[in-house]
Parts: C-alpha cells; structure tokens; sequence
C-alpha cells in the first residue's frame, strides 16, 4: 500500500521525522532503512534505540507514530501514478487481488476508505493480522492462504527492500516498483519505473521469470 498503491512513505517520513525529532535526533538518511518500509514498532524501537531511550516507552512512541501517521494520511494521501488503472484493469479482468500492509489497521483502513474507497480488494491485510509484519513471510502467506493459492502462483507488488524480502520469503513472485529506498535485483524479482509501465501481461510476465 504505502509507496507502491499510494503515496504514504512521504508522509510516514515525515511522522517519523517529527517523532525523532521530539526525542532529540535529526532524523537522516542512515535511519532510512529503519524507517521506509519498516512497521511501526520497527521505527519506534529503532529511534529510542538511537536516542538512549528506555524500552519501556516503546509502547507510547509506537502510539505517536500512529497517531500522527493517521491524521497525515486521513487528511489525503494521492495515488501513485498508473495505480488506478492497474487496479481498474485487474477488476475488469476478473483477477482477484488483496492488499497486504505493514501499516496498522487503522491507516490501512482509513486509505481503503479514502483514496482507495471503491476498489474491489477481496481483502486486506494490515501489521495487526499476522503475528510478524513485513518482512517476515507471514502477511504474503496468510494472503496466499485465504486466496487458497500457492504462494508461487501470486505476484506481489512491492516499491521497498523489507516488503520485498516479505514476499521473497513467502515464495511470491515480485513485481518491484522502487520508491524511496532502492530495491536489490534479485532471483524472481521484475523491475518497473512505474505502475504506468504495468499490465496485465507485464504481472503475468512475472510468474514466468526465473
């Protein structure tokens, strides 16, 4: 979703950069990693790690980084280019598609309702429904699992390196549409510039690569 459907990561970036900043570190490029495409508890461990910080605060900055995560993308967070008609081309088409998040249900929520209200996701995964988030395997094989697919027989479209090594665990196929953090090449992996480049046949393309 965030970085790959609609235009999140700046905005997640942002969260994180204020947060950080109210526990007294400038949030930089070296944190990058830690925050573009990380989970929320990922990005809060990390900056109290980097702060000093007593672990025992994570709960109440994960909730920060939530809260004000939220307001940014319930104001209005814009598609990313070639989004909608890839998604309207995959409905007309009858191929069935979720959406799989490691953003918590509450943003993913209000996004499906907002810039995404009217796309026919069969369903859609949030940080909450899995045990472990992205990228760990668990989110690409709890939704292969409700699809009743094999994992190898879906395509996953990603814009990071974590929600790329997610669907790489869980034995997708990965369509790579890189966003802020650069994604490494890799076996099963398809490149793209942009969802503009995407269709039908280019996600079909993707379950014949090697």
């Amino acid at each position: 979703m965030d970085g790959t459907l609609v235009d999140t990561e700046v905005l997640w970036w942002e969260t994180a950069r204020e947060v950080a900043a109210g526990l007294g570190h400038r949030l930089g490029d070296a944190d990058a990693p830690e925050v573009v495409g990380r989970a929320v508890a990922d990005t809060a461990a990390h900056l109290i790690a980097v702060t000093g910080g007593d672990s025992s605060t994570l709960p109440a900055t994960a909730a920060e980084l939530t809260d004000s995560f939220f307001r940014k993308v319930d104001a209005g967070a814009p598609l990313r280019p070639g989004a909608a008609a890839l998604l309207a081309s995959l409905e007309g088409a009858g191929v069935p598609f979720a959406l799989v998040s490691a953003s918590p249900r509450s943003v993913v929520d209000a996004v499906v309702a907002g810039s995404l209200a009217g796309v026919e996701f069969a369903f859609t995964l949030s940080a909450d429904d899995t045990v472990r988030t992205k990228p760990h395997p668990d989110p690409y094989r709890a939704a292969a699992e409700r699809f009743a697919a094999d994992p190898a027989a879906c395509v996953a479209v990603e814009d990071s390196p974590d929600g790329t090594a997610s669907a790489d665990a869980a034995g997708c196929a990965v369509l790579v549409v890189p966003s802020l953090l650069p994604v490494a090449p890799g076996q099963g992996r398809t490149f793209a510039r942009s969802l503009e480049e995407v269709d039908l046949g280019v996600l079909s393309d993707c379950l014949r690569r090697p």
